[in-house]
């Protein structure tokens, strides 16, 4: 009887810690400091775009978002930035991924300018831009691209839903749409109100993040209660919470990216992206 009661009991406690660890505590572990406004003259830049790894060159790129003419800066795996204080995005950055089959730096730009690829030189540094795809590839001018390397796919967020599209750039099958439940998991069911063409209040609106964890797929960013918040890409329910500390710093656009198995947050007031883990 004392066996079958201490086994009942450790049950219990295995189901309870397995509950308890949807929820998770992240840590700084890194910082990429851009150019102040002042090395950045007339066109410093104010929002982040996006951070890419490249694995090959073990670097990070990372963009300003609003113009051709902002920074962008490239930095070692330990965070040292290696590009000059001219280095510009040379279109008007949105989102940042490694495309693994290309071995480049590409993303998407603003509304109609279109996906792109860096050439880079001997040093890994970017020298040229290349425009792959002209025209609109993405369901809002802001939209963020995330890439999901395994299914050569960008996905984007589009009010609800996530919207995916090829590395052709071409549309997928809308109505096979993953619709976000913001804040809700399987348990709690679908919301009465729930309105797909919309994000709600308190959420970063333009970006999305792809993590590749079976189950937690999809990253936003809760900027009320200071989490990221992972998605089921399946079901569309929410899986994680990943609280970041009282001092990161969250935004209702932009600022926002996952690479290298980091969550990176910029501060447009210091220039730093952060990065948590």
């Amino acid at each position: 009887m004392k066996k079958s009661v201490l086994f009942l009991s450790a049950l219990l406690f295995i189901g309870t810690a397995a509950f308890a660890q949807t929820t998770r505590v992240l840590k700084k572990v890194m910082e990429l400091k851009m150019i102040s406004k002042e090395e950045g003259g007339e066109m410093p830049g104010t929002r982040g775009a996006s951070v890419a790894w490249h694995p090959v060159q073990k670097k990070y790129y990372v963009s300003f978002a609003g113009n051709s003419g902002y920074p962008m800066a490239v930095f070692s795996a330990t965070g040292k930035r290696l590009t000059p204080d001219d280095q510009i995005t040379m279109i008007d950055t949105r989102g940042l991924w490694y495309n693994p089959a290309k071995k480049l730096i590409c993303g998407n730009g603003y509304n109609e300018f279109g996906w792109f690829s860096y050439k880079l030189d001997a040093k890994g540094l970017p020298t040229e831009n290349v425009v792959d795809f002209e025209g609109k590839h993405q369901p809002g001018d802001q939209s963020v691209g995330a890439y999901n390397a395994a299914k050569k796919q960008v996905l984007f967020l589009d009010g609800s839903a996530v919207v995916v599209y090829n590395d052709k750039a071409e549309e997928q099958d809308n109505d096979k749409k993953t619709i976000l439940h913001w804040g809700l998991t399987a348990k709690d069911g679908i919301a009465e109100d729930e309105d797909e063409t919309e994000v709600p209040e308190g959420y970063n609106n333009t970006t999305l993040v792809y993590t590749g964890v079976p189950g937690a797929e999809i990253g936003v960013l809760n900027v009320v209660e200071k989490q990221i918040e992972l998605y089921s890409y399946k079901t569309g329910f929410l899986s994680q919470k990943l609280k970041l500390p009282d001092t990161a710093t969250t935004e209702l656009m932009f600022n926002f990216a996952f690479t290298n198995g980091i969550y990176w947050l910029f501060d447009m007031e210091t220039r730093v992206w952060t990065g948590y883990k």
